[in-house]
Formats: C-alpha cells, sequence, structure tokens
C-alpha cells in the first residue's frame, strides 16, 4: 500500500530509475520471495544504469558526431592499412588520459571521418567531453566570436573538452588569422587534453598549409609530437561499396 507515495517522492527526487523499478518490482510475485536488501540492491543497480545512460545521451549530443559511428562497426577487413592492433589500444582511451593526441590521414573516402567518430563515440561512452567540428566551419565561428565579442568565452568552452575533434583539417590554406586561432586551440590544450584531427594530406606537408610560418611551427609543435598517427591507404571505401552493389543487382 506504499509504493504509491513512494514511488511519488523517488520522483521528486528525481530518482526516476528507482521510481520505474519500484513500480516494476509491485507487479512482479517473484520480487516478494526477495530479501529487502536485495530489492534495494535492484532498485540502486537501476537507478545508476538510467542516470549513466542519461549522461551518455547528454555528451553524445554536446559531442555533435557527424557519423552514428561506432567501434564495433570499424571495418578492418578493407585494405587500406588500418593497424588492428593499434586501434584497440586507442579505443582503450588511456591516450586521452595521457592527453596525447591522434591524428588520422588519408586520401577521401578512406574512411577518416568514420574512424574519428567511432573513436570520439567511444570517449563518450568511457565518460569524456567530446566536441566534433570540421576544420571550415570551427575557423568560421571563430571568426564570428571574434567580431561579436565571445572569442575568449569560445576558447574557454573549447579548452575544456576532454576530447576535440578537428575534421577535414587543411581542405583549404589557413590563413595569418586561422593559424592564431589554431594555434590558441592547441596552446590550450597542450598536455591538458586531447585532439584528433583528420586531412587528406600527409602530416609532413601540413606546415606548408598554414601561411605563417612561425605560427606553423609553434602550432604543430603542440600537436604532432605526443601524436598517435594514423595513415589510411587505398581506394575510397564508398567508390568500392558502391561497386559490390552494383554488381549485386546486376547479378540479380
Amino acid at each position: 500500500m506504499l509504493t504509491h507515495p513512494t514511488r511519488e517522492k523517488l520522483i521528486a527526487m528525481k530518482l526516476l530509475g528507482m521510481a520505474s523499478a519500484l513500480e516494476e518490482q509491485s507487479a512482479m510475485r517473484e520480487c516478494e520471495q526477495l530479501s529487502f536488501e536485495e530489492r534495494l540492491g535492484l532498485l540502486v543497480d537501476r537507478e545508476m544504469t538510467e542516470r549513466s545512460n542519461r549522461h551518455l545521451s547528454v555528451r553524445l549530443k554536446r559531442a555533435r558526431l557527424r557519423q552514428s559511428a561506432v567501434a564495433e562497426d570499424i571495418d578492418f577487413k578493407h585494405a587500406r592499412g588500418l593497424d588492428r592492433s593499434m586501434i584497440m589500444a586507442l579505443l582503450g582511451c588511456n591516450w586521452i588520459r595521457h592527453h596525447d593526441n591522434c591524428l588520422i590521414t588519408g586520401p577521401t573516402g578512406a574512411g577518416k571521418s568514420y574512424l574519428a567518430c567511432a573513436l570520439a563515440n567511444k570517449a563518450c561512452r568511457d565518460g569524456f567531453r567530446v566536441l566534433y567540428a570540421r576544420s571550415p566551419r570551427l575557423f568560421s565561428e571563430l571568426v564570428i566570436a571574434r567580431a561579436d565579442g565571445s572569442y575568449g568565452r569560445k576558447l574557454q568552452n573549447l579548452a575544456r573538452i576532454d576530447l576535440l575533434v578537428i575534421d577535414d583539417w587543411g581542405v583549404a590554406p589557413l590563413s595569418s588569422e586561422n593559424a592564431r586561432d589554431f594555434l590558441e586551440i592547441l596552446d590550450d590544450r597542450y598536455q591538458s587534453r586531447s585532439t584528433l584531427v583528420s586531412a587528406q594530406a600527409p602530416v609532413d606537408t601540413w606546415h606548408q598549409l598554414i601561411a605563417d610560418p612561425t605560427l606553423a611551427d609553434a602550432a604543430l609543435d603542440r600537436l604532432v609530437h605526443n601524436a598517435h598517427r594514423i595513415q589510411l591507404t587505398g581506394e575510397s571505401m564508398r567508390k568500392t561499396r558502391a561497386t559490390l552493389t552494383n554488381q549485386g543487382a546486376i547479378s540479380q
């Protein structure tokens, strides 16, 4: 008879998982055979699970990942030079705990963005704050922030992110202004947060993509030297999959 008011109190205290579990227990005769400690343990477990799921949902929403990529779906069969042992180690997220960086390079369609989002998704699942941004849009947002007076706050927000993913870096050369912004971001994060950068151009050509050589030296020094590198090769996976799909359609 006390189940209903107790459930209402749990809801009022925002213990929604416990409230749902209590309602389910009251409808299950099997629960009458459990001890008080066992039933309480089930209520607490349910609350922890639901809170964890809610927090994960919030982290994923704030991360704004470009693709719904997960570690379990990474394709190791496609010939693109992907080292399984290295990827599995990165999925353990110790590199984020140690504030290392990660650089993913390779041709268009090799799966750079998917791999970056899969690593970012795993980081979210492990409790890290993540933000995904395409390089052109990120630098455009910083230009706007400088104009409307929110530049400092924008940099502070980026500095608090455990893993910042900058995708499509170097699709166009960085102006001196972009390079200064890039340096500010990396300087705030150096040895305190992790940054993942994906780009088509090989790492040894990145210096040429930054207009100011001095800024290039400073920015890349903070990014490259403590970075795990993934160099993807081979043909476009999108092209390969489209070919296989067409062949399958023709054979039918």
